[in-house]
């Protein structure tokens, strides 16, 4: 398993796999809001979008101001389904929704999916308040796309393209988020963000997503120093990263939901003091590709 840095202009070639056929591609690392500018260049700005890609077929997660680029890259005609799984609805994971383009071809389908406002709200009725009048010009009614809303629950098993596992799991975080382990062609990656852990435990549901993965991409909002400032957050530090990583003999860690206030600077000194307590951890960059 390698990590492949790309630059922008390189953004449009999702499709140049490994010879597994397994590659999770980052759109966006970053959390609470999107940031621009010259200090943030090297780890981008954008919030929350990630693709995983199974041969020809796409999976993506959370749909924050990455999922736009995610969308332009995706072939213009393409017929397949797209899965898009939510861990929750703030407004980082959300914003790059309503510029999906997929949503506006008539030949696509789109299945949404969202599972941590089980028995509260659809999904449906989410997309619905996303995508209203004064929050936004217009509803989903003007989406030409097939979509389809899913449901599901926490500790859920889904199977949403043939060969691919995805199991489920509730983490800490105000309303609820859900952690995903996704598993295909004898290799898993887990993705956890926008959870809180408690000092000095470490989280069962969390241990039972990552175990064993060959990445595990994990909420580094934070550092261990921070939490009692920040308690109540719903946001977790590469210093938890590092304890689940070694419990759960995971292969290799990536760190993302960078802060808006860290600049590259700083994000470097952590990966770097990090990297010290674990070589196999990194900090995810903005448009970087992972080959498993």
């Amino acid at each position: 398993m390698g990590v492949v840095a790309r630059p922008a202009h390189e953004e449009g070639s999702t499709k140049s796999v490994s010879e597994s056929g397994f590659r999770v591609k980052f759109w966006g690392t970053r959390g609470s809001l999107p940031v621009s500018g010259a200090d943030y260049a090297r780890f981008g700005g954008n919030t929350i979008a990630v693709e995983i890609s199974c041969d020809d077929e796409t999976l993506l997660f959370d749909a924050g101001s990455g999922l736009p680029l995610a969308g332009r890259a995706l072939a213009a005609d393409r017929t397949k389904t797209t899965h898009l799984f939510m861990s929750h609805f703030h407004y980082d994971h959300i914003i790059g929704l309503p510029f999906f383009c997929p949503l506006f071809n008539p030949r696509a389908t789109v299945s949404l999916w969202s599972g941590n406002l089980h028995g509260q709200q659809t999904t449906q009725q989410t997309l619905k308040e996303i995508m209203r009048p004064p929050f936004f010009p217009v509803s989903p009614d003007i989406c030409a796309a097939r979509v389809r809303c899913m449901d599901f629950r926490a500790t859920d098993v889904l199977e949403p393209i043939a060969g691919a596992r995805l199991t489920t799991g509730m983490l800490n975080h105000p309303g609820g988020s859900i952690g995903y382990r996704v598993e295909w062609n004898g290799r898993v990656v887990a993705l956890i963000t926008d959870t809180e852990h408690e000092p000095g435990k470490l989280d069962d549901t969390v241990l039972s997503l990552i175990r064993g993965a060959d990445l595990f991409i994990y909420d580094g909002a934070f550092e261990d120093h921070e939490m009692e400032k920040f308690k109540g957050f719903g946001h977790s530090t590469w210093q938890q990263a590092v304890r689940l990583a070694r419990e759960a003999g995971v292969k290799q860690t990536a760190i993302f939901h960078h802060s808006p206030t860290r600049i590259d600077s700083e994000l470097e000194a952590m990966e770097a003091r990090a990297q010290k307590e674990l070589s196999s951890l990194f900090f995810a960059r903005d448009l970087q590709a992972v080959t498993l």
